[in-house]
């Protein structure tokens, strides 16, 4: 897991690192808070740290070798966890799901390119990394559907208790995210 100082704060760490983009935490914060009662992942802990196009790019790469930046990184907790399942912790330090980095340079380019709300595609991201969390990936056609059925799902409710109208980001199975 990258940058273990991360891991040893526990309950909904939200960490700014980057100051490219203006963010308010308090809005992020209140959403991350809306995802995980609708996934009922409310007693697990959950990092996710707001980083900057060079520091995303550096752990693309280290991590994916990619060396591009990204809008979202995910490092679970439990790796080998089916899609769909919430983990079975044993003990309290095991009731967490791991991490995610937002590349929130990179989603404020997209943002600006397609005209969309900064904060509601924050959303859509993080919902997107909590799924990566919990075991979905989009690696092939039957994996994309299942995550792209799953993301759906939690941003219709998430529309439903917020008003809002967001909808998934995620391309087809083979482009890269």
């Amino acid at each position: 897991m990258p940058y273990h100082v991360y891991s040893q704060v526990m309950l909904r760490v939200l960490r700014n690192l980057q100051k490219v983009v203006p963010l308010r935490r308090a809005r992020l914060r209140k959403d991350v808070d809306t995802l995980r009662h609708i996934l009922g992942i409310h007693k697990f802990d959950l990092g996710i740290v707001c980083v900057d196009n060079h520091r995303i790019q550096h752990i693309n790469n280290i991590y994916r070798k990619k060396n591009v930046p990204t809008d979202v990184l995910s490092f679970p907790f439990y790796e080998d966890l089916r899609p769909g399942k919430l983990p079975c912790p044993l003990h309290r330090d095991e009731l967490n799901l791991g991490d995610i980095f937002l590349g929130v340079e990179f989603v404020m380019k997209q943002c600006k390119e397609d005209s969309l709300d900064l904060h509601g595609t924050l959303a859509v991201v993080t919902a997107h990394g909590i799924c990566h969390l919990l075991g979905y990936r989009h690696e092939t056609e039957e994996e994309w559907t299942e995550m792209l059925q799953k993301e759906s799902y939690i941003l219709n409710e998430y529309n439903r208790l917020t008003g809002r109208n967001l909808e998934p980001l995620m391309k087809r199975c083979g482009q890269d995210r």
